[in-house]
Formats: C-alpha cells, sequence, structure tokens
C-alpha cells in the first residue's frame, strides 16, 4: 500500500458524498461525449487526471485523450503513461513542442532560463506547453480538464462548465467541486494507477526542473514554479479571466 493513499481514511461521510459525486461525474462524461461532436480530455496525468482516466473508462464516454509531453517530464511521469495504456487500452494521443523553437529559445537564454525571470518562465511554457495545446484543440468543440477550484487561488472561481475564450471552445471541469480527499479516496477505492511522485510529498507534478517536493503545512501548489509569488503560478494552459 502506497504512502499517500494510507493517509486517506475512508470514513462513511466521505463515502456517501463521495458516491453521488461520482454518479454525477459519469453521468456528466457520457453526457459530454453525447453532446459535442469532438471532445477531448487533456490529461496532465495528476491525481484529479488519474480519477478521470477511470471514470471516462468506468463510463463508456467515448472522449478522445491527449497529453503534452514538454520534453522536460520526469520519468515517474513517463511510467505513468504505460501503466495507464496497459490497465485501460486507453490511446493516448502526445503533442510535442515544435524543435525550433526549443532550440531558438535555449541558444538565446540557456536551457534553464526559466528561472531567471518570469517572462522567460512564461516563454518556456508557451513553447512547451502552450503552443502544443492550441494543436491538441484544433478542430475540438469542447476539451475536459482535471482542474479543481481548492488547488490555487488562481483557481478559486473555476466552474464546472465555461465557455473557453481563448480558445474558443467550451471547457469542462468534473473536478471542479471535489476535495483532495474525494480524490484520493477515488483511487484508493478504485486501485487507479498514480505517479509515484506522489509518494513522495509532490502533490502538484509538471516538468521535472520546475516541481519539487513540499513540506508538511504548505499549500500544494507550492511546489509549483516555488520560486515565484502564488498568483503567478499558472502556464498559460488555464488563463483565469
Amino acid at each position: 500500500m502506497s504512502k499517500k493513499i494510507d493517509q486517506i481514511t475512508i470514513n462513511e461521510k466521505l463515502t456517501v458524498a463521495l458516491n453521488i459525486k461520482v454518479k454525477e461525474l459519469y453521468t456528466l462524461l457520457q453526457d459530454a461525449a453525447k453532446g459535442y461532436k469532438n471532445i477531448a480530455f487533456a490529461s496532465s496525468l495528476g491525481a484529479e487526471d488519474m480519477v478521470l482516466h477511470h471514470a471516462i473508462f468506468q463510463s463508456q464516454a467515448l472522449i478522445n485523450i491527449f497529453s503534452l509531453d514538454t520534453g522536460r517530464l520526469p520519468n515517474q511521469t513517463y511510467e505513468l503513461i504505460d501503466k495507464v495504456r496497459n490497465k485501460y487500452s486507453q490511446s493516448i494521443q502526445i503533442y510535442f513542442p515544435d524543435a525550433q523553437l526549443i532550440e531558438n529559445y535555449v541558444t538565446k537564454n540557456g536551457i534553464n532560463a526559466f528561472y531567471n525571470s518570469l517572462e522567460l518562465r512564461k516563454d518556456c511554457c508557451k513553447i512547451r506547453k502552450v503552443e502544443p495545446l492550441k494543436r491538441a484543440l484544433k478542430g475540438k468543440d469542447a476539451w475536459i480538464t482535471g482542474l479543481r477550484s481548492a488547488q490555487s487561488q488562481t483557481r478559486d472561481t473555476l466552474e464546472i462548465k465555461a465557455f473557453d475564450d481563448t480558445h474558443q471552445i467550451d471547457k469542462i471541469n468534473p473536478l471542479a467541486e471535489w476535495s483532495e480527499s474525494e480524490v484520493w479516496a477515488y483511487i484508493k477505492i478504485n486501485d487507479v494507477p498514480y505517479n509515484s511522485l506522489h509518494d513522495q510529498f509532490y502533490p502538484s507534478i509538471g516538468c521535472a526542473p520546475c516541481t519539487r517536493a513540499i513540506s508538511p503545512g504548505e499549500d500544494i501548489r507550492a511546489g509549483r514554479w516555488w520560486w515565484e509569488n502564488p498568483e503567478n503560478k499558472e502556464c498559460g494552459l488555464h488563463i483565469k479571466d
């Protein structure tokens, strides 16, 4: 049994609340699959995304799945992609950043220039994440994410469904109102695979050089771009209106 899910005590109150949310989640996914001609789930392979991988499989919702490989992900994330494919027989389309843009950025600024300024960090995220996402969403009429409103102050107004002005399509956040305990209870109950870095105090996992473990009591997003102010901790994939 893993360290992370060992910490979750599944009591009756949590189980009742979770059962209700799971039914709503499955219905939402099924309705979304039927209601949109071309809908896709953007998975970052985080704990919330693993809930959605399992839920899509269980609900038999016909939803395409893709993920962004920035070229600097931890090896544990690649291992998880293989586990997901094997366990759920899910096809995951991988999008990579434009090689020429990466070469230009590194040649001009250095391989780890994102540590030097917020502007350079956002430029790196734009190349490695934002541009590939635009390609991934081309032709889609809706996309699904694993975002939760409680994850950070940049997501506190998150809605379950809203129009994405940036990509001009609907954006669905099925877990917007889920708590961290509910996410991990679902993982524990259903034996859902997850990134082994979570057991090493990494609640939020992105690119390896921009992610660190956190200490007890720190915010769950404290390990992401830890050298920046909390209000700046987004990569541009999910812009707060």
